[in-house]
C-alpha cells in the first residue's frame, strides 16, 4: 500500500478535501471564463477586433489546445504553480472564444442553458462520486464516442448537414453527461493512488479541474445548441 505524504507539518489532503479543491479549482475556471467573455463583450472595439480577423480567432483557438496538450503531456515535470498558471491562461482564452459564440443566442437563453448545465453536471458528478459500479469500460466507450463526434464534426464542416448537426448534438450531450461521472468518479481512483509530496497534489488537483472543466463547458455548448434561442 502506498504510504501517504506529509509537506512539512501537514498531512495530505483527505479524499472529499481533494475532490473538494478540484471543484473549487473548476469553478474558478468557470469564473475566469465568464468574466473574460463579459469583459470582451463589454468592449465593442475588441470584440470586432476579433470578428473581423479570422486568424486571429484560430490563433486563440490553437493556442488554447496547445495549452491543454502541454498541460496534460507535461504534468509530471512542471510544477504545480505553471500548471495553475496554464489552467488559468486557459479558462481566459477559452473565455474569449466563447464569447464570440454567445453572440449569436439571446442572454436570457444563455443563461437558462448555462443553469440547465450545472444541473445536469452536478447530477452526473453525484452519481459519480456514490455509485459502486466501475464506470471505466463505459467511460472508455464514451471517449471513443467523442472521437467520433470529433471527426463528425469535422467532415460537417464542409457537408453542412443539418441533419448530421443534431445527430452529433444529441450524440456530443449523451458521451459528454457519461464523461462526467467518469471522470468525477476517476478523482477517487486519482487520489487513491496517492502523491509523492504536496507539489505533486496540487498538480493533480489542477488535472482534474480541467478534466471537469472541459466535460462543464463542451456540455453547455451542446445544450445551447438545442436549448438556445438565435438572436
Amino acid at each position: 500500500m502506498q504510504n501517504r505524504i506529509v509537506s512539512g507539518s501537514s498531512a495530505q489532503l483527505s479524499e472529499s478535501s481533494f475532490i473538494s479543491k478540484v471543484f473549487l479549482w473548476m469553478s474558478f475556471g468557470l469564473i475566469l471564463s465568464t468574466g473574460a467573455s463579459f469583459a470582451l463583450l463589454s468592449q465593442p472595439q475588441a470584440l470586432r477586433a476579433i470578428l473581423g480577423n479570422q486568424w486571429a480567432f484560430i490563433g486563440i483557438f490553437i493556442a488554447e489546445i496547445a495549452l491543454v496538450v502541454w498541460l496534460s503531456a507535461r504534468i509530471q515535470t512542471m510544477s504545480a504553480s505553471l500548471a495553475s498558471t496554464i489552467f488559468c491562461v486557459y479558462s481566459i482564452l477559452n473565455g474569449v472564444t466563447v464569447s464570440v459564440i454567445l453572440l449569436a443566442y439571446t442572454g436570457a437563453s444563455v443563461m437558462q442553458t448555462f443553469a440547465i448545465t450545472a444541473g445536469t453536471f452536478f447530477f452526473f458528478s453525484a452519481y459519480g462520486l456514490t455509485t459502486k459500479k466501475d464506470l471505466t469500460s463505459i467511460g472508455g466507450l464514451a471517449m471513443m464516442s467523442l472521437i467520433g463526434v470529433i471527426l463528425a464534426s469535422v467532415v460537417n464542416i464542409f457537408l453542412k448537414s443539418s441533419g448530421l448537426m443534431w445527430v452529433i448534438t444529441f450524440v456530443g450531450i449523451a458521451v459528454f453527461v457519461i464523461l462526467v461521472a467518469y471522470d468525477t468518479q476517476k478523482l477517487k481512483k486519482m487520489y487513491a493512488m496517492g502523491f509523492e509530496n504536496a507539489d505533486a497534489e496540487n498538480k493533480y488537483v489542477v488535472m482534474g479541474a480541467l478534466m471537469l472543466y472541459l466535460d462543464f463547458i463542451n456540455l453547455f455548448m451542446l445544450l445551447l445548441r438545442l436549448f438556445g434561442k438565435r438572436r
